[in-house]
């Protein structure tokens, strides 16, 4: 046998017990075990204010592109590891239900509950096609420097929009604030665009 024959099958006969050994397998069908596969998790790019500037905070989220989510977890604030980083916000923070009951007072007193904040009464978004209406209710409090919470707003919101069309022009966004303040303007200042 010549060396060119051996060759040939030293490279068949693998292949040839690959296919043999594989005839045996019964069908198993799915099998269920472990999470869900784990890859690129979507997010939404948020903008906080860290010394008196806007930045982008990337965040996880389950519904990336709309435009609504991405405000209302603005309006959550900054995390605390974003906090110990110096990322602030210029927006009134929106808070939510109670999550435990209160003690009552030592004095006998009664406990006053916060008011739970509805997310749907406190901010409401009109996305067309050409611009963005974004409207604070009165319970979402009014911000501490209308100029630099309206950019805050603007910009996540065109990010969130432009998960959909990441090419896009930056669309018009009004702000409309609980005391009948507007804010106007495209999101062209915007970090990280």
């Amino acid at each position: 046998m010549t060396v060119r024959r051996r060759a040939r099958l030293a490279l068949l006969v693998p292949a040839a017990v690959c296919v043999l050994a594989s005839c045996g397998i019964p069908a198993t069908g799915v099998v269920q075990a472990g999470g869900p596969a784990a890859g690129v998790v979507p997010a939404a790019r948020l903008y906080f204010v860290r010394d008196g500037a806007l930045i982008a905070v990337r965040r996880p989220t389950d519904a990336p592109g709309d435009v609504e989510s991405a405000v209302r977890d603005l309006l959550r604030g900054p995390t605390s590891a974003e906090l110990r980083k110096g990322v602030t916000t210029r927006l009134p923070l929106a808070t939510g239900a109670p999550t435990a009951v209160p003690a009552v007072p030592a004095d006998g007193g009664t406990a006053v509950v916060p008011e739970a904040r509805s997310w749907a009464g406190l901010v409401r978004v009109t996305a067309r096609a050409d611009r963005i209406l974004v409207r604070l209710s009165p319970a979402a409090g009014e911000p501490g420097d209308p100029g630099l919470a309206a950019a805050q707003i603007a910009c996540t919101a065109d990010a969130a929009r432009r998960v959909a069309d990441p090419g896009a022009e930056p669309e018009p966004v009004t702000v409309a604030f609980p005391g009948g303040r507007r804010v106007e303007g495209a999101a062209t200042r915007c970090p990280g665009l």
